[in-house]
This record gives C-alpha cells, structure tokens and sequence, in this order.
C-alpha cells in the first residue's frame, strides 16, 4: 500500500480531513522525523492550496498545472492525490485550522521560519499562476503568514518577487533599503543566495520537486542584485 493509499484511508475514517491528515503524518512516520517533515510539507501545500482555491472560488487549469509544478506524483496516484485535494477543500475546518497545525513544523517562538516561507512562496506560485494574484487570494495568503508568525515585512519580500512582475521594487525583494550602504546589500543578498541553496532546501525537508520554484526564486533575487549593483554604479 502507497503512502497516498495509507493518508487516504486513515483520512476517510476519520471523517475529518485535517484530523486524518494529522494522525496519519503521525502514525505512518512516528520515529522518522526526516520524513514525517517532509510529507507534512507535501499536504501542507495540498491543504492550504484547496482551501486557498476555495477562498478565489476558481479552479482553473493554471491552477492545477502551477500545482503540479509542486508535486511530480507518480501517474498511478493521480486519483488519490485528488481525492485528498477535494476533500481538504470541502473540509468543515478553515484554513486557519490547518495553517495553525503547519506553524507548529517551527517553533513557537521563531518568527520567518524558512520552512514556513516556502509554503507560502509555493501558495504564490500557484495564486499567480492565471496571471494576477487576486484580491481574495492576498487576503487568503496574508492570513496564512500571520498565523506563521511572519512579519509584515518578510511576507513584503515575499509578495513583491510575486506580484509585482516587470515593476517589483528591486530593494524590497531583497528586504534592503535605497539608504542603505551597498556593502550591506550585498550581504544580505549573500545570506539570502545561501538559504535558499539546494542543501539548505532538502535540510529543511522541502521535496525535490519545489527546487523549480526556488530556482525561479533564485533568478528573481539575482536580477533584483544586479538592478541595484547597475543603479549605484551609474550613480
């Protein structure tokens, strides 16, 4: 029996969608704490997508496609990882419920929890995904970051690499101000180039599949260093 067969089947007993996910996570990789972290990330994207794809109303095929971009799951397991997506998404608890359950793969006293920030970077990936990040979905995503005790200039950095495209501030990308000494904006952007290193990705637990998003991330805080690096030298 897969893994998804596994998640499943506890998930149906229960009657409960985030109950079950929750207990399965537990029970299926109690003692492999490497692992359990890296499947609670794998639902906590499916969970927090569906509802957040219940809070826009739509589902369209970008939707679905961003979504796969997350998850390479084998072809045979495609009817269950969408049976676990449906019923996450018609689940009575909100998404705060399950937002509050994924804030607990941190501790509770630290505030921008990378594990945390790539959640939400993926949730971005796949809100933008049709072209725009719409009204109800920021809202959505806002609520998310709170609950992850994510400051509102960290979820700031995280937005602007989505949201802004061709016009996204260069400085608030990399979380720096046009005040600031470009000594210190280059080693902030060194700090951010090193936590978001592929190592630092699968030491955190993300799956191997997310490291597209990354890449993407990566690409975006490069150009954003090398705007600023153009601008002062012109200057």
């Amino acid at each position: 029996m897969s893994f998804w067969d596994s998640l499943l089947k506890i998930v149906t007993t229960t009657g409960n969608a985030l109950t079950g996910v929750v207990e399965a996570v537990r029970t299926l990789f109690e003692g492999d704490p490497e692992t359990r972290r890296k499947v609670a990330f794998s639902v906590a994207m499916i969970a927090l997508s569906a509802k957040m794809a219940k809070a826009d109303g739509i589902v369209n095929e970008a939707e679905v496609s961003a979504f796969r971009d997350i998850f390479k799951f084998p072809a045979d397991q495609a009817k269950n990882v969408a049976r676990l997506y449906n019923l996450a998404r018609q689940d009575v608890a909100g998404y705060e419920a399950y937002a509050e359950k994924m804030a607990s793969l941190c501790s509770s006293c630290e505030r921008n929890c990378p594990i945390l920030e790539d959640i939400v970077d993926g949730l971005f990936h796949i809100a933008k995904s049709d072209g725009a990040v719409h009204e109800k979905e920021l809202t959505f995503l806002r609520r998310v970051a709170e609950i992850f005790r994510m400051d509102d200039e960290h979820f700031g950095c995280i937005m602007a690499r989505h949201v802004h495209g061709d016009d996204r501030d260069p400085y608030q990308v990399l979380g720096v101000s046009p005040k600031d000494d470009f000594s210190a904006i280059r080693k902030r952007y060194r700090v951010l180039v090193s936590e978001n290193h592929p190592d630092m990705l699968v030491a955190r637990g993300v799956p191997e599949e997310f490291h597209a998003i990354a890449n993407d991330r990566m690409a975006v805080l490069n150009a954003a260093y090398e705007a600023i690096e153009r601008e002062r030298r012109a200057a």
